[in-house]
């Protein structure tokens, strides 16, 4: 079975981070979700998810959410003796989203001060795929200087930029579309928007 790390971090946008794991346990995929502090505060605040406490009080937390089981797994994100943290136990594909201007500046710099910047590392050491969906705006030039590094180094950007030609009905519409371009990015099939071309459009 295909893994899937999954980090939100610490930018708006955590609905996105949410619907992507849905999408990909759906899917049938191994899910490893990884949450900085910071990240764990924003959905609290955006979606009202409080996912404090200890790791397994965590996990079973996100269990219930996701109403899965062994399927999604969950690191604290200061364990770097977990898994992910070594090439030799990488996941197939790594996604940040959201993916914070901190984090990404942070990972185009080369630091690795947590598990979810030390995977993304891994990632990219190991020529792995890493997608990183930034949610920010207006970006400086150290944003973008910092994206385009990463972008160099082989991370994919995917922006958190909805398109509007399939005429979305509902914020879901708008947060599927990105969730659907990152499923792509991945080599995975969805229905999630409707594409470019279609006779429907």
């Amino acid at each position: 079975m295909q893994h899937i790390l999954v980090a939100m971090t610490g930018a708006s946008g955590a609905v996105y981070g949410l619907r992507l794991v849905e999408a990909l346990l759906g899917a049938q995929r191994q899910v490893t979700l990884l949450l900085s502090r910071a990240g764990r505060q924003v959905l609290a605040h955006e979606t009202g998810l409080d996912w404090q406490g200890a790791v397994d009080q965590r996990l079973e937390a996100m269990r219930r959410h996701f109403h899965c089981g062994e399927t999604l797994s969950h690191f604290d994100e200061n364990d770097m003796c977990a898994p992910p943290a070594s090439g030799s136990a990488a996941p197939e594909a790594m996604v940040v989203m959201p993916c914070s201007m901190g984090t990404a500046g942070r990972l185009a710099a080369g630091v690795s001060g947590n598990l979810i910047e030390r995977a993304a590392d891994v990632m990219l050491k190991e020529n792995r795929p890493l997608l990183l969906v930034p949610r920010e705006t207006p970006l400086s030039i150290i944003h973008l200087e910092n994206l385009l590094r990463l972008a160099r180094a082989g991370a994919r950007i995917v922006p958190a930029m909805p398109a509007f030609y399939q005429q979305p009905q509902s914020m879901a519409d708008l947060i599927d579309f990105m969730v659907g371009k990152v499923l792509d990015g991945l080599g995975i099939e969805h229905k999630l928007f409707q594409r470019w071309g279609d006779d429907a459009l």
